[in-house]
């Protein structure tokens, strides 16, 4: 899922005090990253690295920088003051152990690493080089996120009754996707699951009880994932799957009101807010992938009566609030960003673990 982006000119040099980001990989993700920092004052795109020199070349021939063929001679370059890992999962750790060790601020596309374990020791490694480190989970950072939790802080739904979300989107299964592919780091969980639990620790803190089950694809990566989480009395029902497409909505009910992050809610520019009768229908409409698109676009355009609307716009994929955050962070000495502890980006991982040590359901 890509929305269509309106990139801003180049500017012609970055000034002294900007922040020289560079990028490890070539991929979608990197390419979002690039054009959404052309959005963020006091940054710009200083390098990028790839395993095939000329991918490089082509990239920086679009959005600048320097091309660099792999990733230890990214870290050598000195106008690189903080780096962007968006390389395959399973190379995260190794990556970013070695931008920590050569005092690189370090910025690590979803998920943070492959387990638990590993995001321990590099967290410990961080603090004690005192360098940046942060988990590029952009959804966190989204307007819409920010006056959804913001809502929750000040009751204006009420009390919270349950939460309930899915992230689902069809692949065909190829053993060699990186979806599907053990050795890359593959699974619904790691993929799409970690949205939701990040999320929901995000707006309820860190769950009291973990229950779920999974199903494996033929490669033995999770193909999709039901948890259950439990934050004190409020339950948390997420979904995660690549065999079919979802309504992709995140729902948060309260006493008074709900309030429902559209589909697909990781990019969310929208929040509905409704009564309890036309929050039913619209859970029950939008539990349909088709219908969940139509009435998102519908919405957006048509005032339906017995829902509040509220816009969050803007230009791009949206990368560029996660990248501000950052920048911000690096730029004050920080080593972390407050919105997003790596305590939280380590618990996530675990909860993940536990969901792979239940039975499968299928």
């Amino acid at each position: 899922m890509e929305p269509v982006s309106t990139r801003p000119s180049q500017s012609a040099s970055p000034d002294r005090s900007s922040i020289g980001w560079g990028i490890v990989g070539t991929g979608t993700i990197a390419r979002c990253f690039a054009e959404d920092l052309e959005y963020v004052a006091g940054a710009h795109l200083a390098g990028v690295s790839s395993r095939v020199l000329e991918r490089a070349a082509q990239f920086v021939a679009r959005h600048g920088g320097t091309a660099h063929e792999s990733h230890e001679a990214l870290l050598g370059d000195e106008k690189v003051e903080a780096v962007y890992i968006a390389s395959p999962n399973t190379s995260h750790f190794a990556i970013a152990f070695a931008a920590i060790a050569a005092k690189k601020s370090v910025l690590v596309e979803k998920p943070l690493v492959a387990t638990a374990e590993e995001a321990e020791r590099l967290r410990a490694f961080a603090a004690e080089q005192n360098v940046f480190l942060m988990e590029g989970l952009w959804t966190r950072f989204l307007p819409a996120i920010g006056f959804v939790k913001n809502a929750l802080q000040s009751a204006t739904i009420g009390e919270i009754r349950r939460v309930k979300g899915e992230l689902a989107f069809r692949h065909p299964y190829a053993p060699d996707n990186r979806f599907f592919d053990p050795a890359k780091g593959g699974g619904s969980l790691l993929d799409l699951g970690i949205y939701l639990i990040s999320l929901s620790q995000f707006f309820l803190g860190e769950p009291d009880a973990v229950q779920g089950e999974w199903y494996s694809a033929p490669s033995g990566v999770d193909m999709g994932a039901r948890m259950e989480l439990t934050f004190g009395r409020i339950p948390a029902s997420l979904n995660c799957a690549f065999d079919h497409t979802g309504g992709n909505l995140f729902i948060i009910e309260g006493s008074r009101r709900t309030l429902f992050l559209q589909s697909p809610f990781i990019g969310a520019r929208q929040v509905l807010e409704a009564g309890p009768v036309m929050a039913r229908v619209i859970e029950t409409l939008c539990r349909n992938s088709i219908f969940s698109r139509i009435f998102s676009k519908i919405s957006r355009k048509i005032p339906v009566p017995g829902i509040r609307r509220h816009a969050f716009g803007f230009p791009g994929y949206g990368l560029q609030f996660e990248i501000e955050a950052a920048t911000r962070a690096i730029r004050d000495g920080k080593t972390e960003v407050s919105t997003a502890p790596l305590s939280e980006s380590i618990q996530t991982l675990r909860i993940i673990e536990k969901i792979r040590t239940l039975p499968s359901g299928r």
